[in-house]
């Protein structure tokens, strides 16, 4: 997956939201068609038993600075599958009890050869929006106190039906059920072993893939490809 989101927040993500029985909005949910890496997005977590809305930096490490903080240099707004699982690693504790979603529209694909742009394409869903399955992290400031929450999306292997768009990886896109959100959400819930079947890549809805000129322009090239979900 590559680092843009589409988070118009239209009727269908609205809904989306809805569905989600959040208890409260700290933030306003971002209302943006071309999110990049290391700017703001919208997350709901689960903190002091309340599921709640809050914006978060899309760049899970963040260094310290005098008075605020900023991405770290290591690359961090996704954070591969196998990964996971890994003693050390950047999202290895998070995975554990610091689980999150991200409401999208859809998101951004980009293939390279020979670190060339080849093709850009934008993934929508049928109808309503997506829910990618994430991380996230709160840091608190030695000298100012201020808090703030960063993220990163979870990359899973390449789907066979997108392999055409992006040969290397995708977004964890999480079905869009109660009891697998409420577990996903639960910062209680540690036994990481069951959430395994979820890092599998999976397409539970149907998307549209249409090829763009390029992101900043978002220009429509040729006619949308219907990806059935699985």
């Amino acid at each position: 997956m590559c680092g843009r989101f589409n988070a118009t927040f239209d009727s269908g993500v609205k809904k989306l939201y809805t569905s989600l029985n959040i208890h409260k909005v700290i933030d306003r949910p971002i209302d943006n068609n071309f999110v990049k890496a290391a700017d703001t997005v919208s997350i709901i977590r689960n903190k002091n038993n309340q599921r709640r809305v809050e914006n978060a930096i899309w760049w899970l490490l963040l260094d310290q600075t005098e008075n605020a903080f900023k991405p770290s240099k290591y690359t961090s707004f996704n954070t591969r599958f196998d990964k996971l699982t890994t003693p050390g690693s950047a999202g290895y504790q998070a995975f554990k009890s610091s689980r999150c979603v991200i409401a999208v529209k859809g998101f951004g694909e980009t293939e390279f050869v020979n670190k060339k742009p080849l093709h850009y394409y934008d993934m929508q869903t049928e109808t309503g929006g997506l829910l990618l399955g994430g991380l996230c992290r709160e840091w608190q400031h030695q000298q100012t106190g201020e808090i703030k929450v960063s993220c990163s999306v979870i990359t899973l292997p390449p789907h066979p039906k997108l392999q055409h768009i992006h040969s290397k990886a995708m977004p964890l896109i999480l079905p869009q059920e109660n009891s697998i959100i409420d577990t996903w959400l639960d910062p209680e819930y540690c036994d990481t072993s069951k959430l395994t079947p979820l890092l599998r890549a999976s397409i539970p809805q149907t998307l549209i893939a249409q090829k763009i000129d390029k992101p900043s322009s978002f220009n429509a090239v040729g006619e949308p490809l219907f990806i059935g979900k699985d």
